[in-house]
């Protein structure tokens, strides 16, 4: 094997990765490892945009309100207050490095969604934010003095004495296996929403830097909370394709199959309601009409509005053969995003020093049991700043070492092995999470799920190339997420469970997990 030395590797290509690269490139030497190429990830499909505080009638102060009431009781309120209060330097950024946020007569425009008090969405090119963030980062990037290995897949964190000291990756193309040394390692390839049978999210996320910090040592928080965006696209023989919230916010309104708008039956603030309302409202109206679909109606908005705020939407359903101004738009709910992950403080930092993870794939304590729309964009710029930050400093902070909050902290625990076991591939995983650690929870399907996904693990052979890697991570995520749903005995958030339909007080604290040997 080679070893190559870097001051900076960064596991991952979306806009946590990439941010991070183009901020350190100034400090040291920087590498990009990302199992496909620099532009296959997650953050070219957020439509919605970016939440920010810079509307008259806004304030950091209101954004922090908001975010902690969705939150549900886990947000970490210094995390909050980092992500509100430093939010419009990080915006400055991404304009300095030539992101073409959407304007109106010279200022910026801003849009509201759910459960925000205000309209303080930013987006570009209407519904086509995360395409053009990618795009502009990665194009910087490329011009960039940084080095990036596309399809060379992380396969292993290596530590020494406590501390990482690089990490070993497989080149998907040749097969062989490299080591990489560095000083500060950065994990930032998203969340696993390929989990699920139905998804928003793009084929690569497959829970890898979640599973690679866990075999490390490192501690992965708040994993059962996993955010199921209400409206995707449900069309025959389409891949799901995600409608924004932002359809909602400007006055989309949900009808079931018989054209009955339901959101008021089921809370005061209808459509506008947190997602795992909207989500969960939507599967009972599913159920209670016999139907896989609901519809989002905007044929009573006026169709410049649609044809301009929405252009990427209205052109991939047209393309579909769906037009959206006279017709109604077939939707339901899908897995959408993860709000748990590698636990960090608010530097970054995760529990074994030099190894940081940032984006989805962390868990600074911001989004708590529920997300706000449009502050995971925020979330990724804003932190992953803090990280560069914190390999700048010659000493430790003063704060940011420990999130406050109860805890519990525990390990996977042994099941015995099934007599009877469906085949392993990735269908009957996605279709087996879907079924049992969905939406809707039981202790007795997540119980079932948990003895099948313990079984398959002990089954699974030595991974050799990319898809055995993705599934080998994918099943061990699967394991973190049923797992702390069966432990959390209470409804919070997007954590709901019909044998414990109601939040407890006695568990408004965090499940932690790490593994039993540390390297």
């Amino acid at each position: 094997m080679k070893a190559n030395y870097y001051d900076y590797i960064v596991v991952g290509s979306g806009i946590a990765g990439l941010y991070i690269a183009l901020l350190a490139m100034k400090r040291g030497s920087v590498l990009i490892l990302t199992k496909g190429s620099i532009d296959d990830c997650n953050t070219k499909y957020a439509q919605g945009g970016i939440a920010v505080a810079m509307g008259k009638d806004d304030s950091p102060e209101l954004h922090f309100k908001d975010t902690i009431a969705a939150g549900a009781g886990l947000s970490d309120a210094e995390a909050v207050r980092i992500l509100t209060a430093e939010a419009a330097d990080c915006i400055a950024d991404l304009i300095r490095f030539g992101v073409p946020f959407d304007t109106l007569n010279g200022e910026i425009t801003l849009t509201r969604e759910a459960a925000h008090s205000v309209s303080r969405v930013m987006h570009a090119g209407g519904d086509a934010t995360g395409e053009h963030i990618e795009v502009t980062l990665s194009r910087q990037v490329r011009a960039a003095p940084i080095k990036v290995l596309e399809n060379c897949l992380a396969s292993e964190v290596l530590v020494q004495k406590g501390r990482v000291i690089g990490v070993r990756a497989l080149d998907c193309n040749t097969g062989s296996v490299d080591e990489y040394r560095c000083q500060f390692l950065i994990l930032a390839t998203g969340g696993a929403g390929r989990l699920f049978k139905y998804t928003s999210n793009s084929d690569v996320v497959t829970g890898d830097g979640i599973a690679l910090a866990y075999e490390a040592g490192a501690e992965i928080s708040d994993i059962e909370f996993f955010q199921f965006h209400p409206t995707v696209l449900r069309l025959p023989g389409v891949a799901p394709f995600l409608i924004s919230e932002a359809v909602r916010g400007e006055g989309g309104i949900l009808r079931n199959v018989e054209g009955h708008r339901f959101m008021p039956d089921y809370t005061a603030k209808a459509e506008l309601a947190t997602r795992d309302i909207v989500a969960r409202s939507i599967v009972y109206e599913m159920k209670k009409t016999h139907s896989d679909r609901v519809f989002l109606d905007v044929t009573h908005l006026p169709s410049r509005l649609v044809t301009t705020r929405f252009p990427h939407i209205y052109r991939f359903c047209r393309n579909h053969g769906l037009d959206i101004i006279k017709g109604l738009i077939p939707v339901a709910p899908a897995a959408h995003y993860l709000m748990g992950g590698v636990k960090v403080n608010s530097w970054g930092e995760t529990s074994i020093p030099g190894l940081f993870a940032a984006g989805e794939t962390a868990c600074t304590g911001v989004h708590g049991a529920n997300r706000l729309a449009s502050n995971s964009l925020l979330e990724s710029v804003v932190f992953s700043k803090r990280i560069v930050q914190r390999t700048e400093m010659t000493t430790p902070p003063r704060h940011g070492k420990k999130r406050s909050g109860k805890t519990i902290s525990c390990c996977l625990p042994e099941r015995e092995a099934l007599p009877k076991m469906p085949p392993l591939n990735l269908p009957n995983l996605q279709s087996l999470m879907w079924d049992k650690v969905g939406i809707i929870r039981s202790g007795k399907s997540l119980k079932e799920a948990a003895g099948i996904l313990a079984t398959w693990e002990s089954c699974l052979p030595q991974p050799g190339d990319r898809p055995s890697y993705e599934l080998s991570n994918l099943v061990l995520c699967a394991r973190l997420v049923t797992e702390t749903a069966l432990l959390r005995e209470e409804s919070r958030g997007a954590h709901f469970r019909t044998d414990f339909p109601r939040t407890s007080p006695e568990w408004q604290r965090h499940i932690v997990l790490r593994k039993n040997a540390i390297k």
